[in-house]
């Protein structure tokens, strides 16, 4: 059986993704439709085997061009402690952005010393949970944090996080090396940083910067690498990650050979280069099911597909205006426009505004693509809707690696 090539998707959903006999999608070897029924929608699932080969092919890539690397895995884009577990045995280093995401790295079987600590804002708690952890880099992200550390930790490993002035092509709300941004010590504090981290008796290691998400334009990493290569005489450069994915058929991001390039091409000799991918390991591995609830044909106005499901399980749409598509699960195609909505008591509940549908009913199994960063990050429990379950796939076998919310689990702390 061929592919999805008549789709046009085959480059969004997971790597290895087919249509079966029956015409349904099957990832990781699984119908998805089946997955459906056994574990009810709304419900990420992932192929497991696109994460291992994204993992590797970053791998390569790097050790391709240069043997001073290290790939670090941005777990902000999906914090599930299996898929922890699977990058961990990739072979791959980690970074935290908070105690919660620490807890879940290490639970997953990160090393501590190969985790990364970044937060503009880590509170007291946090380090010295950090610390007592013994995690091996801590991002120092203001001269408040120095002095944290100073009192918690002196002779921890830190780099500094930079504000490099750049800011790229993505949306205001993802980009983060411009000059007014919340991260980070703009260009002129860095000496006095420096300073402040040796009197405080913190070991630096490097410098570190990220300037946005989802970046298509590879221009600005190299002028990233130029800016942070001439600060001085750093034995380690953490040149963040952010490179976009697929969302939509149309969607044609560069790829990870030319990414290191981009990112290498200016790194001064003998610096060991850090990289930082989240979002590309693991956007495309996921995709999201839901099940058709409503249709609701309005004549010459719109065509609503309401799915059981919605900014409760990926707010994106609603935070970045962010495009996806769809599909019914075993009917890829047609011809029908549609808005994809979601169950949520806002008009602003919409996944989908212009998606191509081959005759929705009631009862089919909805798919969206490309899910697999940030839906079960930002997963929220607004109107009481329990969140989603993960589903790991591979060789045309399921495991829950979270199950779903109950309504118990909603009343579980309360007093």
């Amino acid at each position: 059986m061929a592919a999805t090539t008549t789709t046009g998707l085959e480059h969004v959903l997971p790597l290895g993704s087919r249509l079966n006999e029956r015409g349904a999608l099957e990832v990781g070897g699984c119908d998805v439709t089946e997955l459906a029924r056994e574990y009810g929608t709304p419900a990420y699932v992932y192929a497991e085997d696109d994460i291992r080969a994204r993992a590797r092919s970053y791998r390569e890539a790097f050790a391709a061009r240069t043997d001073r690397f290290e790939i670090v895995y941005a777990s902000k884009a999906a914090p599930v402690t299996a898929i922890y577990a699977l990058l961990a045995e990739e072979g791959l280093s980690c970074d935290v952005a908070s105690g919660g995401e620490l807890h879940l790295a290490l639970a997953g079987g990160f090393a501590p010393e190969r985790l990364y600590m970044h937060g503009n804002n880590k509170t007291e708690a946090e380090l010295a949970y950090a610390v007592e952890c013994g995690v091996g880099t801590i991002v120092v992200d203001s001269f408040d944090e120095v002095e944290r550390l100073r009192r918690l930790a002196p002779g921890q490993q830190v780099m500094l996080r930079v504000t490099p002035g750049i800011k790229p092509e993505t949306h205001e709300k993802i980009a983060t090396g411009q000059e007014d941004s919340k991260f980070g010590f703009g260009l002129d504090d860095v000496p006095r940083a420096v300073e402040a981290c040796e009197s405080a008796g913190l070991e630096l290691r490097g410098l570190h910067a990220h300037i946005g998400s989802q970046i298509y334009e590879l221009s600005v990493l190299e002028r990233l690498a130029e800016v942070l290569g001439g600060m001085g005489d750093y034995p380690l450069l953490n040149l963040g990650g952010g490179l976009g994915i697929a969302y939509t058929a149309e969607d044609r991001p560069p790829s990870v050979d030319a990414y290191a390039e981009a990112l290498l091409s200016r790194v001064p000799d003998g610096v060991t280069v850090l990289c930082e991918p989240g979002r590309s390991l693991v956007g495309n591995a996921g995709i999201t099911l839901y099940t058709v609830g409503t249709v609701k044909r309005i004549p010459r106005v719109r065509t609503y597909v309401a799915v059981d499901g919605g900014m409760s399980d990926n707010l994106r749409p609603m935070l970045y205006a962010a495009r996806y598509e769809a599909q019914i699960a075993d009917r890829f195609g047609g011809s029908d426009l549609c808005t994809v909505a979601g169950m949520h008591c806002e008009s602003g509940d919409i996944l989908i505004r212009d998606a191509v549908l081959d005759d929705p009913r009631p009862g089919d199994v909805l798919m969206i693509g490309a899910t697999g960063a940030y839906g079960h990050a930002m997963a929220n429990n607004y109107n009481a809707i329990p969140r989603p379950p993960v589903i790991l796939c591979r060789d045309g076998h399921a495991r829950v690696a979270v199950r779903r919310e109950t309504y118990d689990d909603l009343t579980l702390r309360d007093r």
